[in-house]
């Protein structure tokens, strides 16, 4: 991979980009809800309630079950989420088809590669390792890697500063109108991961490209970087 500083850069967000997740953090949710009497929710609605880290994913989803927590409840429900949920972070999730092979082309081809996620830094490396996958990155961004986190655009900017590579040299891919806002507050090429927990509206919030399936990632990042005719 190329070193630091060189080359241009693919930030990378993980739940429902690079991974599926959304079948462990639907479970955990749902341990909790029954923890409290309630009735589990069904993973398509947990997987719109993806993107904003683990405490929003509680707020909704309790609201969603009938139950709004307090700001106190709340901090003593996710508590109880985060060391459930990273004991079983792997039961279920995997990478998304192709993935392994569309990082080996994007590196050949002599890009950075970066992961930028609201998902704690920690957690997100242990993630990663564990599916052999941490490897291949330059530097891992979470949410609490910096004072703010996506859609702030600082996330971005921050990570890239990291790599030494400058904004226009980069391109932002999510599946959610955070990763969307925060590579367009960053002045970075966006594509917008179709195939992940996002809504398609969220390619009017400033996509250059779009796509269905993983693979085919490093001919669109080609595409946006290609020299004009």
């Amino acid at each position: 991979m190329p070193a630091q500083g060189s080359g241009r850069a693919v930030c990378l967000d993980l739940d429902g980009t690079l991974i599926d997740s959304a079948p462990d953090l639907a479970a955990a949710l749902n341990r909790r809800l029954a923890a409290n009497g309630l009735a589990p929710l069904p993973l398509d609605s947990v997987k719109r309630m993806i993107g904003d880290g683990a405490r929003a994913l509680l707020s909704r989803g309790f609201a969603a079950a009938g139950r709004p927590l307090d700001d106190d409840a709340l901090s003593a429900e996710l508590a109880r989420f985060i060391p459930d949920y990273e004991a079983h972070a792997l039961d279920f999730t995997r990478p998304f088809p192709g993935v392994e092979a569309a990082l080996d082309a994007l590196a050949e081809a002599g890009f950075v590669l970066a992961i930028v996620t609201n998902k704690p830094e920690g957690a997100t490396h242990a993630i990663l390792g564990r599916l052999g996958l941490d490897r291949r990155f330059a530097t891992v961004a979470g949410g609490d890697s910096f004072p703010v986190r996506k859609p702030d655009p600082g996330h971005l900017t921050g990570t890239l500063a990291r790599l030494g590579i400058p904004p226009g040299d980069a391109v932002m891919v999510g599946d959610h109108r955070n990763d969307l806002l925060a590579a367009r507050g960053a002045g970075v090429r966006a594509i917008y991961a179709a195939f992940g927990y996002g809504e398609e509206d969220h390619r009017a919030l400033g996509a250059d490209a779009a796509i269905d399936r993983f693979d085919a990632l490093p001919e669109a990042v080609a595409a946006l970087f290609a020299d004009p005719a």
